[in-house]
């Protein structure tokens, strides 16, 4: 395993601004979160409003050259897990979106994601939704000093599998900084006291895909959108975080963002 970097406090300052910019992205995207409203026009809407900011939507472009992500935004609707491609697809009542959002500004980077039910769900979606939101916080839960990286994919998997859902293990959180993804790697299921050591300092992200059904996933030809094999329900729920002396501090959260540098477009 590659060494991970501790972040410095001015980078820790700079990422807590650009987080800040993706949760007032999660804010500006909600009330058009709708029926009758495409795919296409919320990432139209997310990538306005972040360069506005001075930032660059960070995956656009991402990937392999041959095979870039195209969007703004990952946009996951029902059985889709992750890295759904936004097309012109209208949302319908009753569809749950998972939207990956992730900024580039003034050097560092900052990665959310956000499960939004559109209109009326289903109980058992609306459940599902739920339980995802409270699997990430007993990840974060489990995030301290001298914790070790498996405590958070125990948390999770204990939670999730308890409940009768399924938690995916091909994707997982990631280190971030000046890079997208970095060291360290964070499982979402595993075994407490096992892993990399939690030091103050260290950034990273959980995100939890919980399915309705079982964890096995399948890659669509796109080569990007990951769907559950089964066809059932997927959620996702993200944030990015730093290890403090006393536990955690999540990075993006509203209230933090101040004027950037202007960045070119990408």
């Amino acid at each position: 395993m590659a060494r991970t970097a501790l972040k410095t406090p001015r980078e820790i300052e700079a990422m807590r601004r650009a987080g800040a910019l993706v949760a007032e992205t999660f804010n500006v995207l909600e009330p058009h979160v709708k029926p009758g409203v495409s795919v296409l026009e919320l990432d139209q809407i997310a990538e306005a409003f972040i360069r506005s900011h001075g930032a660059i939507p960070a995956y656009i472009g991402y990937g392999q050259r041959s095979n870039p992500f195209p969007a703004t935004i990952c946009a996951s609707i029902n059985e889709v897990i992750c890295h759904g491609i936004p097309s012109p697809r209208k949302l319908r009542e009753g569809d749950i979106i998972g939207v990956d959002i992730g900024v580039k500004m003034d050097g560092v980077y900052g990665d959310a994601c956000y499960t939004y039910v559109v209109g009326n769900a289903a109980p058992a979606v609306q459940q599902l939704v739920e339980t995802t939101r409270a699997c990430l916080q007993a990840g974060l839960d489990a995030v301290k000093p001298g914790a070790r990286t498996g405590d958070i994919g125990a948390a999770i998997q204990k939670l999730a599998e308890e409940r009768g859902y399924g938690v995916v293990r091909e994707y997982t959180g990631h280190g971030i900084g000046r890079n997208l993804h970095e060291e360290p790697t964070i499982y979402h299921h595993g075994r407490a006291g096992t892993g990399l050591v939690l030091q103050p300092g260290m950034v990273f992200t959980i995100e939890p895909m919980i399915n309705l059904g079982r964890p096995e996933t399948r890659l669509l030809p796109d080569g990007w959108t990951v769907v559950t094999a089964d066809g059932k329900p997927s959620a996702q729920f993200e944030h990015t975080l730093v290890v403090t002396k006393d536990g955690y501090d999540v990075l993006t959260l509203p209230g933090h963002l101040t004027p950037a540098s202007p960045q070119p477009r990408a």
